[in-house]
Formats: structure tokens, sequence, C-alpha cells
């Protein structure tokens, strides 16, 4: 049991001050670290064509156990084969609304009943990890430094 008086009570309101902090400081190092995923999608790692994949970088913190947990990340589906690489299958492409596909090849415009696609290989060009890792020095730096301020509270 702890002492009584002051010395008890402010050591007993370290944990709250603790969490308290690390959230405030993950959020802040968050909103940072999505900026470097973003800048990383903007043609550091992979050039921008819709903006779909960026505006989809979502962080969450929150409190878990004594600590805080933060996550980075996004839910769209292509997300996963430019992170890590892979192999997207073979595929046939046909027309939905119409009776043929209409786009320009050698010079001209033509016309597809179906366009067959061989398998495509992705080269591993992480956007996410890569920030992670190059900011991983100030998220630790700044994790010690919520702590250091909670308990110095």
């Amino acid at each position: 049991m702890l002492g009584g008086g002051t010395a008890g009570a402010r050591l007993g309101a370290v944990p709250a001050r603790v969490t308290a902090e690390m959230a405030v400081e993950a959020t802040r190092i968050g909103g940072e670290l999505r900026a470097a995923v973003e800048r990383n999608l903007s043609g550091a790692v992979l050039r921008q064509r819709s903006g779909r994949l960026a505006s989809s970088i979502d962080l969450s913190v929150r409190p878990r156990g004594g600590g805080v947990t933060a996550s980075l990340g996004t839910d769209v589906p292509y997300a996963a084969v430019h992170e890590y690489g892979g192999t997207l299958p073979a595929r046939t492409i046909l027309p939905r609304g119409g009776r043929a596909l209409a786009f320009p090849w050698q010079g001209r415009e033509r016309f597809f009943k179906r366009v067959s696609l061989p398998p495509v290989t992705m080269p591993e060009r992480s956007f996410l990890r890569a920030a992670l890792a190059e900011m991983e020095p100030d998220i630790r730096a700044a994790m010690a430094a919520a702590v250091g301020r909670a308990v110095s509270a």
C-alpha cells in the first residue's frame, strides 16, 4: 500500500498521467508519421494517381491496459501489394455496360470484346514501414519525453 499524504497521492496518479501524456504524444507524432507516409505516396516511393491511398491513411490512438496503442494503416485493397510486393494473377477484362472496350492502341482508337492481361509481378514499395523506420528514433524519443513529463509532474 502506498504511503499516506500528498506523496502517496502523487505517486498513485503517475500511471494515469503517463497514459495521458503518451496519448497526447502518440497523437502528435502519429500526425507526423502520417505526413511522412503521405510524402512517400506523393512520389518518394509511389507516384500518386488518384490520391485514394494517401487519403485513406488512418491514425488510431487508444488507451490500452495502462499504456497507449497507436496504429497507422489503410483499408484500401491494393495497399498490401504495394507495401509488400506480390504477383497479380492473369485476368480478362470484359466490358461492363457496352459491347466493347475502347481505348487508344498503337496510335488509334481500338475496340475489343475482351482484353487478356498476363500476370504482373509488383516489386515491394514500402510506404508505411519505410516511414516508420525513418521516424523510429523520433518516436522513441517522443515517448520517452512523454513519460518523463508525466513522472516529473
